[in-house]
């Protein structure tokens, strides 16, 4: 069977393939980055469904318009505006998760060996999502204080020219760091001097359990160079597949031309259902409680881990969001270990990090995610692990 020369980009992932243990209840997993099923607002939504049935069903199932519906799409303009960022609801793109917007914004930018800069490691994800459309990748390494603007600069000074930065700046996905203030400053100057566009995703954001907010780079964007990803899928449910895009004019209307093409709309009842929810449901007093949940679970594994593990291993405490990565001694294979001992032996999967570096993958890192496994089931399973870490790599 012959298929189009993009396919080639198109690889199973280690998540993908991950997730298949799922339905062993023998393994815990750390695996997926899902929400703890046990914050999903079941009974609100239940209802939500019922009265939008029951008071406007026939205009709920029907077909809408491409953008989204207008009172969800001016919801989630207030929620972006409430977050320091003027927003109307024409300059909101309604999509079926932010996924959806990775995919919209690599069709939409990238031809063919068009470079794209990413921080390194970078979130899985977006490299799928990218690689179809046959982009050349760079990576930025970074700090606790997130991608290295320096670093970006030398390498722009260089004569290098990317389509655009792609950034997950809150909590990002697999570090879990977070992006200080003057580096979304420096790459916004960066990318006015140089003429590259950023894609800032942030389905993580609203799940700050310490410290204080930083401006998103929309916000701080003056020159409409940003495209803003974000998704309903941590704060209310995966399920619904809702996400959002917020761009300037000339990004959204192409975006939206995109979202016609691809599938029409998203689901008219999930976005009526959503709607009817936000008007109703204490969506922030829900959020809080969320964030307390991770923040206790963040705590309980990291602790866990620095006392179970090796004193070679480092292990990120981040201020939000699912994950923690942890980086173990030069030389040491995460998927290896992975394979050989600790699924095996302990009965514990996580993703090995080779897999979210763009370019050059680094073996001794992995993601693991505290938010979908139960606290003694949790401790259990680090215990085990460490262990056999032990094991491996002495101390």
């Amino acid at each position: 069977m012959r298929f189009a020369a993009r396919m080639s980009g198109v690889q199973p992932s280690a998540i993908r393939e991950l997730l298949r243990l799922g339905d062993d209840p023998t393994i815990t997993s750390f695996g997926g980055g899902y929400p703890d099923p046990a914050t999903f607002p079941v009974t609100p939504l239940a209802a939500a469904y019922e009265e939008v049935l029951a008071t406007s069903g026939r205009t709920a199932l029907q077909y809408t318009a491409t953008v989204g519906l207008p009172r969800l799409r001016e919801q989630v303009a207030a929620r972006l505006s409430a977050d320091g960022s003027p927003t109307g609801a024409d300059d909101i793109l309604i999509l079926q998760g932010a996924q959806q917007g990775l995919d919209f914004v690599a069709k939409l930018l990238i031809d063919p060996g068009d470079l794209i800069i990413t921080a390194n490691p970078t979130f899985l994800g977006a490299l799928i999502a990218f690689n179809p459309y046959q982009p050349t990748y760079l990576g930025i390494d970074g700090d606790e204080h997130g991608l290295d603007t320096e670093a970006l600069e030398a390498v722009l000074l260089g004569g290098t020219h990317p389509r655009f930065v792609y950034v997950v700046p809150d909590f990002a996905n697999p570090t879990g760091t977070t992006m200080s203030l003057p580096r979304r400053q420096h790459l916004l100057a960066l990318a006015q001097e140089f003429d590259f566009l950023v894609l800032e995703d942030t389905p993580y954001r609203a799940l700050r359990f310490e410290g204080r907010d930083v401006p998103t780079l929309r916000s701080l964007d003056t020159a409409g160079r940003v495209i803003h990803l974000g998704s309903f899928s941590k704060i209310l449910a995966p399920g619904l597949r809702l996400g959002w895009a917020a761009a300037s004019p000339e990004l959204l209307e192409p975006l939206g031309l995109l979202k016609l093409a691809a599938d029409t709309q998203t689901a008219t009842l999930s976005m009526s259902v959503t709607a009817h929810l936000l008007q109703e449901f204490d969506l922030e007093a829900h959020i809080e409680t969320i964030r307390h949940g991770y923040g206790r679970k963040r705590d309980l594994m990291v602790k866990t881990m620095r006392d179970a593990f090796p004193t070679s291993v480092q292990v990120s405490e981040p201020e939000g969001g699912l994950f923690t990565w942890v980086t173990f001694p030069r030389g040491f294979d995460a998927a290896d270990f992975m394979a050989r001992v600790a699924l095996p032996q302990a009965k514990v999967a996580y993703v090995p990090g080779a897999t979210f570096f763009p370019v050059h993958q680094e073996a001794n890192h992995a993601r693991f995610s505290y938010s979908g496994v139960a606290d003694e089931q949790m401790v259990d399973a680090v215990t085990r692990l460490g262990e056999l870490l032990r094991a491996e790599l002495g101390g």
